[in-house]
């Protein structure tokens, strides 16, 4: 009785994550492109197929819980392994245990947390255990497996994207853990569906910290005569320091506030559009979000005035993918900063839509004989590529070939503005027509 009492006490006293960490593959959240009935991953774990891993995704995802509930279902000993606080000298120590496992018919699941932390070395040391099945290796990883675990390793793994979590998703693990026994389903909890939703937003894909949200609301709550627990909006801010839980990333503000940004941007406003980007990062706006409108931006307002404005939103883009909230805060600014200080075109937005407009209308236009690829006998006999002049030949590296289809000869789409360095580019375009006119095949 007292040892079944301790292990209450025990399971009670854990964080609300650990509490009501999935135990069944029914009961896990999310990867429905991975989990669903009749999906890859589903199919091996449930056929008893499982081979060595990786699961690569975002934190919060479930990449440790997946591995216990993996282990549970094939019934083999479950060895967590975390690359931080460990070495090769580890390594062996469980490799020999995993050994041994093997000789009496026992499977070994080494589950490797942050496999990316680990040298190549210490890679390594894995590689024969992996190669003659003393263990099935499943390592979890927040970056690219491509350039973070060694060839050889990677060759013998099988790896599965696992992706943040939608809202709606969620919401429903939230809802779960106000009536689960395991959460707080013995309790009374006051709280609105919008603040679940506000919680989900806040969480952005990581379950982990949507339950670690949750339980710090109920902790701090309100507390009723009767035992229940009033959670409210001011309980929310509070814990999360957020004012702006009413900003909904798929609702009208979403798109005002990147409007905002947007157009601040454009008209060369930079405290307007650093106090923009502020209210949306704050408010719990996915920062990958925020840099590929900026990567947008960068091409479609400031083009080649400004060339290097594309590889500044890009390096933006980079870092805030490596190093994330609240970190990447200071490199979104400077691409805003230095989106809104370049110089302006539209003219590569402006040459798309004359050019699609053209495209819509004449899907069926041939593409003009001299510069299709003959790579058959027969096209070269229906003259596929007759008369193709090699720019590259020509003193000049011009020639007066016609590219363009008859009916739209003459047709100009790019027509380059003089701001910043797009004045050098509309000066050799206007050499290059020069040149093209006065050399035109008579």
């Amino acid at each position: 009785m007292s040892e079944q009492m301790n292990m209450f006490e025990s399971e009670a006293s854990l964080p609300l994550a650990a509490r009501l960490r999935p135990r069944t593959l029914d009961e896990f959240a999310g990867q429905k492109h991975l989990l669903g009935e009749g999906k890859v991953l589903r199919r091996i774990i449930e056929g008893d197929k499982v081979g060595s891993m990786i699961f690569w995704g975002p934190p919060g995802v479930g990449k440790t819980t997946l591995a216990r509930i993996i282990a549970n279902r094939t019934r083999a000993k479950f060895i967590d392994f975390s690359a931080v606080t460990s070495g090769i000298k580890e390594i062996k120590q469980v490799m020999e245990q995993a050994e041994k496992n093997r000789r009496f018919g026992e499977k070994t699941i080494l589950f490797v947390d942050e496999i990316h932390r680990f040298n190549k070395a210490q890679q390594d040391a894995f590689l024969p255990f992996v190669e003659k099945g003393s263990i099935i290796l499943i390592g979890a990883t927040t970056e690219n497996p491509s350039f973070e675990v060694n060839g050889a390793l990677l060759s013998r793994c099988k790896v599965f994207v696992l992706q943040a979590l939608k809202t709606e998703e969620l919401v429903s693990l939230l809802k779960h853990a106000l009536h689960d026994p395991r959460g707080f389903g013995g309790q009374k909890i006051e709280i609105a569906d919008d603040l679940l939703e506000a919680i989900a937003a806040f969480a952005n894909g990581d379950a982990r910290s949507a339950l670690s949200t949750l339980e710090m609301a109920v902790l701090n709550g309100d507390m009723g005569a009767d035992g229940s627990v009033a959670v409210t909006r001011e309980t929310i801010e509070g814990i999360t320091s957020k004012k702006s839980l009413l900003y909904d990333k798929t609702g009208e503000e979403h798109y005002n506030l990147i409007s905002a940004l947007h157009k601040s941007m454009r008209n060369s406003d930079p405290d307007a559009a650093v106090y923009w980007l502020a209210r949306m990062l704050e408010a719990g706006e996915d920062p990958l979000y925020v840099a590929r409108r900026v990567t947008r931006f960068a091409s479609e307002d400031v083009g080649l005035a400004d060339p290097r404005a594309l590889e500044i939103a890009v390096a933006a883009y980079h870092a805030c993918h490596f190093i994330g909230m609240p970190e990447c805060t200071v490199h979104l600014t400077q691409a805003v900063v230095y989106m809104a200080m370049a110089p302006k075109s539209n003219a590569l937005y402006v040459a798309y839509g004359r050019a699609k407009k053209d495209a819509l209308e004449q899907l069926a236009e041939p593409v003009p004989l001299v510069i299709r690829n003959a790579p058959t006998k027969l096209m070269k006999e229906l003259d596929y590529g007759k008369g193709y002049q090699y720019a590259h030949d020509a003193a000049e590296k011009l020639t007066s070939m016609q590219c363009l289809p008859d009916s739209l000869l003459g047709r100009a789409y790019y027509t380059p503005t003089e701001e910043g360095l797009e004045a050098k580019y509309a000066a050799r375009l206007a050499e290059i027509k020069r040149w093209k006119k006065e050399n035109e095949e008579k």
